[in-house]
């Protein structure tokens, strides 16, 4: 009969829900901060494309064989690589915090290549239609084109957050935290499949959760209530402060 992983360790809801805790941190804070840099990178992207509102063929390059170039590391590279400039940023290279920059430098670009392709698909007569109406490029940007194309954005970055999970429990690796972290420690390390599996259906609990919310967020936008966006981002934000470690500190 198998000893159950309570039996053996005790705590385990201290340790679960510490466990849930920081990966809700790690994933929501990256993708939030990969966002607002992706979102910048992508838009850049969209401008300087060919027939652009801003074209510049030599800065569209270099920006995309920049973006291409960092999508191609396999992010536990990516967090090696990263360590001096993590430990210099957070002053150290492990933990929920330390984890944030590899995080968020990692899926940045594809964020920014998600928002140009969403801002891409926006119907070019509607971007016509303003620009006859005197709209200025800044206008169209952030009046026309964003908000037109904000449910394929909600779409990408429920995606984003889904990947950022996986990546977060890859994380656990080196010291991270979070349910890879436990699945390492507690399951593979002392060979307790019973243990890996548990973390395994958390984590696809959380991934069909933030899939829910997303569906939802997207229907919302794509009905025209773009407004509630503002929701979606609260929501966005209070995960992140309420799972922050400095936050939970304060609870003790």
């Amino acid at each position: 009969m198998m000893i159950s992983f309570n039996e053996i360790y005790g705590h385990f809801d201290k340790i679960l829900s510490k466990a849930i805790l920081e990966t809700l941190y790690m994933s929501f804070a990256s993708t939030g901060f990969g966002f607002i840099l992706g979102l910048v990178l992508g838009t850049v992207l969209y401008v300087s494309a060919k027939d652009g509102l801003y074209e510049n063929k030599i800065a569209y390059r270099v920006l995309d064989f920049t973006i291409n170039m960092f999508r191609s590391f396999p992010f536990l590279v990516l967090i090696i690589v990263l360590i001096p400039f993590t430990k210099f940023l957070v002053g150290r290279s492990t933990g929920t915090s330390a984890a944030i920059v590899p995080l968020t430098i990692g899926v940045a670009p594809f964020i920014a290549k998600l928002i140009q392709t969403s801002f891409s698909e926006v119907d070019k007569g509607v971007i016509e239609a303003a620009k006859s109406y005197g709209a200025s490029r800044l206008q169209i940007i952030f009046k026309v084109v964003l908000s037109e194309a904000l449910p394929s954005i909600i779409n990408g970055v429920t995606l984003t957050l889904i990947v950022v999970v996986g990546f977060s429990a890859m994380a656990g690796i080196v010291g991270a935290g979070g349910l890879g972290d436990v699945a390492i420690k507690y399951g593979y390390q002392r060979f307790r499949t019973d243990i890996m599996i548990e973390t395994v259906i958390l984590l696809v609990v959380l991934v069909q959760i933030i899939q829910v919310f997303g569906d939802f967020a997207h229907k919302v936008t794509k009905s025209g209530k773009n407004h509630l966006v503002y929701v979606y981002i609260a929501v966005f934000i209070a995960i992140v402060i309420f799972t922050s470690p400095e936050f939970l500190k304060l609870l003790k």
